[in-house]
């Protein structure tokens, strides 16, 4: 799929973009230059009197490594990326600052006296890490909204809800119980456990939500006790405990057992930075949220292929 082309006018106005052919024939007869590269704007050598543009959305997948983000007019999709984010990097340069500091610290090389009255964060704060997540989709919002009619956003606010996850101590049966609990339980699963088999590592087949401790011993429907599964695995495994299932393969046991009881580091930098991305999009236009769990219902329910 091709991006299509972001048009100014010269007057700096944004205009409805063009596809790449129509914008090769405005430069090539001189009526446009380019203005930007990247993405790519050319600019009109003359300005319209009452330029009427169609309103576009800008579409968010903020992610933890990655954030996917396209400009769409209706159901058409007019421009697409993917930007890759440096927290990682920052990450790692704040450790190896930290460690300096220590190392000095260590070596009685202070040079001046040591205080312990600016340690204070204000309300709200985030690690630099994550707010570069922030600042730079920020970034990307504001600079498409100068070069395209840019009038509303949609975020993907979370992954899955948290609240919709099966859970038995939560008492909004209503609530958690659901036609989208499902999905949102899959969506959850599919990224902890990596989209394959927790016994036998099957990638790209129909996977089975599974209970690691069974129902008929006892066990819950805690996100914590579930894994997926391939049809051939849970058949076999049954109603027998893991212990019992995977007694021969010792190593395999302990990896999902610690695995159950991880949290997901990308899901939980993404939940941290969701409600202040959130509010810094709505300080320029109109934003609405979806979760990743919807996505997925609609995608299904429309019959639509996973493209992202």
């Amino acid at each position: 799929m091709q991006n299509y082309v972001f048009v100014l006018d010269t007057n700096f106005q944004p205009l409805n973009p063009v596809s790449p052919k129509r914008a090769r024939e405005l430069l090539t007869k001189q009526k446009a230059a380019v203005f930007r590269m990247y993405p790519f704007t050319i600019i009109l050598k003359h300005a319209l009197p009452n330029p009427l543009p169609k309103s576009l959305t800008i579409k968010l997948d903020p992610g933890s490594r990655f954030s996917g983000i396209a400009v769409l007019d209706g159901k058409n999709v007019i421009w697409v990326a993917e930007l890759e984010h440096r927290s990682w990097q920052i990450k790692d340069s704040l450790l190896t600052r930290r460690s300096l500091r220590r190392s000095r610290r260590n070596r009685k090389t202070r040079y001046r006296q040591a205080r312990f009255n600016n340690r204070k964060r204000k309300q709200g704060w985030l690690a630099p890490s994550l707010m570069h997540r922030v600042l730079t989709i920020e970034t990307w919002v504001k600079r498409l909204c100068r070069y395209a009619p840019i009038a509303s956003i949609a975020m993907e606010l979370v992954k899955f809800d948290a609240q919709k996850l099966q859970n038995p101590e939560i008492d909004g049966v209503e609530y958690q119980q659901g036609e989208l609990a499902g999905y949102e339980v899959r969506q959850y699963l599919l990224e902890k456990w990596g989209r394959k088999c927790a016994y036998c590592d099957k990638e790209r087949v129909p996977l089975q939500i599974e209970h690691i401790h069974p129902r008929a011993k006892g066990g819950s429907n805690r996100v914590s006790n579930l894994t997926l599964s391939c049809e051939r695995c849970n058949t076999k495994k049954g109603t027998k405990s893991i212990d019992e299932f995977l007694k021969k393969d010792g190593s395999r046991l302990e990896k999902i057992k610690q695995q159950a009881k991880q949290p997901l580091k990308d899901a939980a930098a993404v939940n941290t930075t969701r409600w202040e991305l959130f509010r810094t999009l709505k300080n320029i236009l109109p934003t609405t949220t979806g979760t990743g769990g919807q996505t997925k219902y609609n995608r299904t329910k429309l019959e639509l292929p996973k493209q992202h």
